[in-house]
């Protein structure tokens, strides 16, 4: 195991027992508070009173991937990185009975919270799978749809997972994720600090390099949509609150974004 795994599955191994321990939403993707600039507003009312309050606090994510893409009654999906299951159970409501939603997620006490979530819920249509993002423990082209939110920037070989997502892919099958991305170059003392502050524990890429990735992985179709913009102001007032010193930021004022990714593997859907 990975230094970098290692401290994610106990970030978030950590966060999934708080919830659990009924703690509520103690953290926010690195963040500190439920209404901070990364994590609030993802979802509309509607999506969260259709869930149990446990998934939605443990929700860390940075978008919100089910609304990126048209999900059908029938199809497969695979939310990579699931956490406490709220993507997963969304779309397992929209893909319907003859459809199945599968979460992956690597971390145990993450995949207990989810599974309870599933029983809150009622969702049958749904299975969670430990596993990682680098591989995929699904068959070759066996997903309809791949999902992920501000998950993958969180892994120290994204080009294997991408290469993964393209192969669990069928011919036609698309990707829609929410991560976390950073436009041109920054001052790597400035980067860092934003990265703390987002939560991207190995890094953000460049959206050039995100999308030259997925062009390497085989996909086509790439498309990077800005959803969210980071302000410097607010990753110094987060380290101001904490007692920590993080230097001038405003290098990296608007670098940092939410983004939507979609992509698609080249073939004719079924």
């Amino acid at each position: 195991m990975s230094d970098i795994t290692a401290v994610v599955q106990e970030k978030y191994g950590s966060f999934a027992a708080s919830v659990t321990a009924g703690q509520g939403k103690t953290s926010c993707c690195g963040s500190g508070g439920c209404d901070d600039p990364i994590t609030s507003g993802l979802y509309s009312p509607e999506e969260i009173g259709a869930l149990p309050a446990e998934a939605v606090q443990a929700s860390l994510g940075c978008g919100n991937p089910t609304a990126l893409v048209d999900l059908r009654p029938g199809q497969v999906v695979l939310d990579l990185g699931s956490g406490g299951g709220i993507d997963v159970l969304l779309s397992a409501r929209r893909v319907g009975s003859t459809g199945k939603a599968y979460g992956l997620d690597m971390t145990d006490d993450m995949l207990a919270l989810a599974r309870e979530n599933q029983r809150r819920a009622g969702v049958a249509n749904v299975e969670f799978l430990k596993g990682t993002i680098e591989q995929i423990p699904l068959p070759d082209a066996s997903v309809d749809v791949i999902i992920s939110n501000c998950v993958i920037n969180l892994s120290a070989d994204k080009p294997q997972v991408l290469r993964e997502a393209f192969r669990v892919l069928k011919p036609g099958g698309r990707l829609a994720v929410s991560d976390v991305l950073v436009r041109g170059e920054v001052p790597a003392d400035v980067r860092r600090n934003m990265e703390l502050w987002v939560g991207c524990i190995a890094g953000a890429l460049r959206d050039d390099e995100y999308q030259a990735g997925l062009e390497a992985a085989g996909f086509e179709q790439v498309q990077i949509e800005p959803w969210r913009e980071y302000a410097a102001a607010d990753a110094e007032a987060y380290f101001r609150d904490a007692g920590q010193s993080c230097g001038d930021l405003t290098a990296a004022d608007g670098r940092f974004f939410s983004g939507f990714v979609r992509a698609t593997r080249p073939g004719a859907a079924a």
